[in-house]
């Protein structure tokens, strides 16, 4: 067998994706050049590792073999290459942070000087919801989580980043009564929410529970972004992260309707698990953060404090 480190990479790819086109644009190849590969690949094996049927890609049980032992390889590799890097004198490993969907907004700026001053160090970067993040960490699958609520059940370690305030807002267009009412907002327009789990949904239903409001007319998205077009779009009115509508306010898509008792206001929390062994790179990332957190914040958002 004479198969490359680039064909175990495209394979590995095709069979967690279940797609040659969705590995292509993945790995910035042209959708040929990831067929020309696993067809190079097929032909060292005796056994088939994919299958077509009805014009969807299978990989085969030999194939999820091939795929498993595939990544083992590549880790192995990428282990070589941060052992060579240590020993050069450079910081090198893998990060590992697992994000809320709103925290999309928040985590890159939080990343990006550190990512250019230590090439040596792989961003991986999960953006779910509340209750995937906490499992995620309770598994210790990741270093860090980004969340606006702390967990109850886990024993962890953190670091205050910055407030996250969650203003009612509507579509610039939409027409209100002059002497409208919080009872009005909450029960006489379709209100969207997001998915169970999120905790931008838990706070939205503390607020509604705390006013007493009988909500009869509301939609569901599972992401903020859906969120926010939905509302833009007209279908209902919500109670969203400010973080992720700045543009929107700016453009005079959105308007933050003013409530008595809101904006609700948490903060953002890098945690980490207390009982958690941080790998050098983790280590080298929480003590930049003690050393620019400040800055970042000044010089990213400080517009955050007009609201």
């Amino acid at each position: 067998m004479n198969y490359t480190l680039h064909q175990l990479q495209i394979f590995l790819k095709i069979s967690e994706l279940q797609s040659i086109t969705k590995a292509s644009e993945e790995l910035h190849l042209t959708q040929p050049a990831v067929s020309i590969q696993l067809k190079n690949f097929q032909d060292q094996f005796p056994i088939p590792l994919t299958e077509v049927v009805g014009r969807r890609l299978f990989v085969t049980d030999f194939g999820k073999e091939i795929a498993q032992a595939a990544e083992k390889i590549l880790n192995q590799v990428q282990e070589i290459n941060y052992r060579t890097m240590a020993f050069q004198g450079r910081l090198s490993g893998r990060l590992k942070i697992s994000v809320v969907s709103t925290g999309k907004y928040v985590m890159p700026f939080f990343m990006s000087d550190f990512m250019k001053v230590n090439p040596g160090v792989d961003l991986i970067m999960d953006v779910t919801n509340k209750t995937k993040v906490v499992r995620s960490l309770e598994r210790n699958e990741v270093d860090f989580a980004l969340v606006s609520v702390l967990p109850d059940k886990l024993k962890v370690s953190s670091v205050a980043l910055m407030p996250n305030k969650l203003f009612y807002v509507s579509d610039y267009q939409r027409e209100l009564p002059k002497s409208h009412t919080k009872q009005y907002l909450f029960e006489k327009l379709p209100l969207i929410y997001r998915e169970p789990g999120s905790a931008t949904r838990n706070a939205m239903e503390g607020f509604i529970t705390e006013n007493r409001y009988s909500v009869t007319k509301k939609l569901e998205l599972t992401s903020n972004e859906a969120v926010k077009q939905a509302v833009i779009a007209g279908l209902g009115c919500s109670i969203m992260p400010l973080i992720g509508i700045k543009n929107s306010l700016r453009n005079n898509e959105l308007r933050i309707i003013p409530i008595k008792g809101l904006p609700i206001i948490t903060t953002w929390n890098l945690i980490w698990l207390k009982s958690k062994n941080l790998s050098p790179a983790a280590v080298a990332f929480l003590d930049y953060l003690t050393e620019k957190k400040e800055e970042i914040i000044n010089e990213k958002f400080n517009w955050i404090k007009d609201f």
